[in-house]
């Protein structure tokens, strides 16, 4: 009897660890642009002993400017803190590269983890506080081994990739890859052979995406001519040859393609009888200039912030969305140089007084809308009837400011469906939801009573 007690006493107490610890069989799932997690070889860990009064100087005189380098760092989950500087270069300066690039930052960081975890969980290093009581520790306990570093590693994605697209920044990039790694050590939750590991691991499999993807956009100037007939969008066209580029889940950018826009005499006259109510001028404007980072706010409140690996993976799906859906709009909009309002009807006046340098049909804004639908209901089920919310309240904002027919919206959102749609058909091929070991992605019992 004894020993079988012994037996369950010690299944238990494993059971009761691998519980605590984050996501250990994530080494397993699929990646995107390398082929596996043994793509890359993460060599061992030197002996961590002679590192620790290497940490132990670098905590010696912490002062309140490095304390708060510790906090603002570690906010969030590592693709965080680098949001805002990736979605500010593309967005200040559209180009297919800066679309390109955006993707290619958060997919590179996912499977740049995936490999990490291999290596966290084959070579199992202490993290610096538990190995020596002497050493400070300034963070929560991240629940994972120590070596290599997922926070470098997202650091030497994002300096490697925005470095390809943005040479000009390679400097600046430098030195807050540095900074970060430098306050992981500092905390006391990484030793620096940790940083420099995690930081070589995100250049080699950014370098790798780069290399995957390097005929995704065009290489020539775009030729086309915009069509000087009646009834069509005219202007100086932004990104016409987006539609061009490759696709990472949808076979081509015309997968989805739709049919033709109507004739939009009744659609037209619905925007001149319409009324402009306070409601529907705020969305129009919300909508127009909305920076709201749902993904990020979500991940916070279910915590997963805690869990990189599963933070990666939701950031990759989001910009394989947002990647695929852009370029998938975009193809139509050049197929069909669909009118806007105001030139369609030159005496009108939208509530946005200007229309975007693009043709209207379909609308960017319902389609990429619908998508993040699609992907953030596959994440967080419960959730679902907000994101829907949201989802038709961008489309509709986009009638409400005066610069789309009602159709564009309509088709718009039924594209952005399918494309998500088809997204998360591929993400659930990747083992993430057979590791499951979060109590609040129990799909069985939260997709319950979903239609």
């Amino acid at each position: 009897m004894k020993p079988l007690i012994a037996i369950l006493a010690y299944l238990l107490s494993v059971c009761i660890h691998l519980s605590a610890q984050t996501e250990p069989a994530a080494g397993t799932w699929k990646t995107w642009f390398i082929d596996s997690a043994g793509d890359i070889a993460v060599p061992a860990p030197a002996g961590y002993r002679k590192e620790i009064s290497e940490v132990l100087s670098h905590q010696k005189n912490i002062e309140s400017s490095a304390l708060h380098q510790i906090q603002y760092w570690n906010a969030g989950a590592p693709n965080y803190r680098w949001i805002p500087m990736v979605n500010k270069l593309w967005m200040s300066t559209p180009t297919s590269n800066g679309i390109l690039m955006q993707m290619l930052v958060h997919v590179a960081i996912y499977d740049a983890t995936i490999v990490a975890w291999d290596a966290k969980y084959k070579y199992n290093k202490p993290r610096p506080y538990e190995a020596d009581r002497s050493i400070k520790q300034y963070l929560p306990n991240p629940s994972s081994p120590s070596y290599p570093c997922e926070y470098s590693v997202a650091a030497g994605v994002v300096s490697t990739i925005i470095s390809h697209f943005y040479p000009e920044m390679a400097d600046s990039l430098k030195g807050l890859s540095n900074q970060l790694m430098e306050s992981r050590i500092m905390a006391g939750v990484a030793y620096p052979s940790d940083t420099k590991a995690g930081f070589e691991l995100g250049r080699m499999v950014a370098q790798k995406a780069i290399a995957k993807t390097a005929d995704f956009t065009p290489k020539t100037p775009w030729q086309g001519t915009v069509p000087d007939k009646p009834g069509l969008w005219k202007g100086q066209p932004m990104l016409p040859d987006a539609g061009q580029c490759k696709t990472v889940v949808l076979d081509s950018a015309s997968h989805f393609r739709p049919g033709p826009p109507p004739d939009f005499a009744t659609e037209m006259e619905e925007l001149r009888n319409f009324k402009p109510t306070f409601r529907s001028v705020g969305n129009a404007f919300h909508f127009a200039y909305q920076t709201e980072d749902i993904l990020s706010k979500k991940i916070f409140e279910y915590n997963i912030h805690l869990n990189p690996p599963r933070a990666a993976r939701m950031y990759a799906l989001e910009a394989i969305g947002m990647y695929d859906g852009f370029i998938s709009c975009w193809d139509a909009k050049y197929t069909y140089w669909g009118i806007r309002p105001e030139q369609y009807d030159t005496t009108f006046t939208p509530v946005l007084f200007a229309s975007p340098p693009f043709p209207g049909y379909p609308s960017g804004h319902a389609m990429l809308g619908a998508v993040n639908c699609e992907l953030y209901s596959y994440f967080f089920p419960m959730d679902s009837a907000f994101f829907e919310k949201k989802a038709k309240d961008g489309a509709e904002s986009r009638f409400h400011g005066g610069i789309h027919f009602r159709s564009d919206n309509e088709v718009a959102l039924d594209m952005g469906k399918k494309v998500g749609a088809l997204i998360v058909t591929k993400a659930k091929e990747d083992g993430a939801d057979h590791t499951l070991n979060h109590p609040i992605f129990i799909r069985e019992s939260s997709q319950k009573g979903r239609k």
